[in-house]
């Protein structure tokens, strides 16, 4: 499962790593930085029928024919043929087959931008709450997505969502005690996964769990659980990475106020206005 997520890096710079423009979403009051995304928050995708634009989109997933609204933030890449999550699960995937995601799967994916993102135990979830990041330092990074659009009927706003396909877990879920995993693209399988024209099964292939040693994780504080909360006090360590590295520190100085964060949204993220914090 991966029920929250980072998203620091600036627009600018998710336009240099990604080669896409920021779209109408992110003129005005585009989306601020979030160190804590939970469902119902806008965030950035990029999708197969605007691959060349930066969006934002609702993170809670909602099928264009539901007669309400759902928040489904993850979508299991086995269905529900690996009911006991074996991490050597080889067999087919079960999201073809299923009716939330069986027409997004097909004609609607999208890649969901993130820096990071927040687990916990399977039993505890997030009253033991880790930060799970890239080893290699690369952020930010593309998980695979689903998104589709619909429409209130009673009020006819029109809702573009999306959620995470997650696969069986690597070292570092293990670890930390969960069982599941959100699929993690490496870069050059980006554009593949997004085109519409790539046949079914080469996109479908690309669902294959992170490799052991690429990701590490440390411990943060259970405030992160209060979705109405951010900053980057949430993702201070308060214990040791789950895997000891020596010959390359993650930790750097992140200065919110350089990146749209106000003094006020810092306030409530429990942060002084001048403080500076370490993002892994």
């Amino acid at each position: 499962m991966c029920g929250r997520y980072v998203t620091v890096t600036s627009v600018k710079a998710i336009e240099k790593r990604f080669q896409v423009t920021a779209g109408p979403d992110y003129t005005g009051a585009p989306p601020p930085p979030n160190t804590n995304v939970s469902h119902g928050d806008a965030a950035p995708v990029i999708t197969g029928d605007r691959p060349d634009a930066l969006q934002a989109m609702q993170f809670g997933f909602t099928p264009s024919w539901a007669k309400k609204q759902f928040y489904m933030i993850n979508a299991r890449s086995e269905g529900d043929h690996n009911a006991d999550n074996d991490p050597g699960y080889r067999g087919a995937m079960g999201i073809l087959q299923k009716p939330m995601f069986r027409q997004s799967i097909r004609t609607r994916r999208c890649l969901v931008i993130a820096d990071a993102f927040i687990e916990g135990p399977q039993r505890e979830k997030l009253a033991k709450p880790y930060v799970v990041y890239s080893r290699d330092g690369q952020r930010p990074f593309a998980l695979a997505g689903i998104w589709d659009e619909w429409t209130d009927t009673g009020s006819g706003e029109v809702i573009r969502s999306f959620a995470i396909i997650t696969t069986t877990a690597c070292d570092a879920m293990h670890a930390i005690g969960h069982h599941r995993s959100p699929v993690m693209l490496d870069p050059e399988d980006e554009r593949r996964w997004i085109d519409p024209i790539t046949p079914l099964t080469d996109a479908t292939a690309l669902l294959r769990p992170i490799p052991d040693g690429r990701l590490n994780a440390y411990p943060i504080d259970t405030a992160i659980k209060n979705p109405r909360l951010n900053g980057t006090a949430l993702l201070q360590p308060t214990g040791e990475r789950i895997f000891p590295e020596y010959d390359f520190e993650l930790h750097q100085s992140l200065q919110m106020l350089g990146m749209g964060e106000s003094p006020a949204r810092q306030r409530r993220g429990g942060e002084s206005p001048t403080a500076q914090g370490s993002l892994f």
